[in-house]
């Protein structure tokens, strides 16, 4: 497959290439930005990002185990960092998961850059919720979130909670938001109904706080579990 058809995920981060390179490159730190907050993490960093990887720290570049390439470049007075994809077809076992994969890095480069442009050096702590979605429902729409638009701050009662915040990005399956409500964090959600590929569908929200104490999170894990679990089961 030629690079032309590797599927390309870009972000541009308000920072110094040097300070993305070492959020990338310090397991402190991407414990702060990658997946979501469970007992395997650290274990999971490990693997994927210093685990036969091949590293070119002048040039900003990182190629994972898995194939995935990582490239750091100066942009105006940010940095663009890019990944492109392993190509798809020469592992069946993973290009069973390839699209999913693919959807997982949008969210972690998404919280990458949040990490560093609002949180540069914050303890982040997380909420994570997966589950089925046997019966199409739209999580975006489920939350009331649909018209809310780029560039325009927004109010909202989230399960039960008055929020405000505006976007922060929005792809063709995710929608990511600020919340001022759990200390400037970020609620990343998405959903897909049933197919061929994924019978039972899938949704899933990732929710990023920041100074919220253990009561805090505990609260705001009492108002959405039960709602996630009635309407996706099979997760957590």
């Amino acid at each position: 497959m030629s690079d032309n058809a590797r599927p390309r995920i870009e972000v541009t981060i308000a920072a110094p290439v040097d300070v993305v390179w070492d959020a990338l490159r310090s397991k402190d730190k991407i414990r702060h930005w990658m997946g979501w907050d469970y007992e395997g993490l650290p274990g999971e960093i490990d693997l994927i990002f210093f685990t036969d990887t091949v590293e070119n720290a002048s040039a900003r570049t990182l190629t994972l185990h898995g194939g995935d390439e990582f490239r750091l470049e100066p942009h105006g007075e940010g940095t663009r960092v890019t990944l492109t994809r392993v190509p798809r077809g020469d592992d069946p076992d993973r290009d069973a998961y390839y699209d999913d994969v693919t959807e997982g890095w949008v969210t972690f480069l998404q919280q990458l850059k949040f990490a560093v442009e609002r949180h540069p050096g914050a303890v982040r702590r997380t909420l994570s919720f997966v589950g089925g979605n046997d019966n199409a429902v739209h999580l975006i729409d489920a939350l009331d979130l649909a018209d809310i638009a780029a560039g325009t701050p927004f109010q909202r009662n989230l399960l039960g909670e008055d929020v405000a915040g505006d976007m922060w990005f929005r792809s063709g399956h995710q929608l990511g938001i600020t919340v001022d409500a759990w200390g400037n964090g970020l609620l990343i959600v998405s959903s897909a109904d049933p197919s061929p590929s994924k019978p039972n569908g899938v949704a899933m929200a990732i929710l990023s706080t920041y100074d919220l104490d253990d009561a805090q999170l505990a609260e705001l894990d009492s108002r959405w579990r039960p709602w996630w679990t009635e309407r996706f089961p099979g997760g957590a």
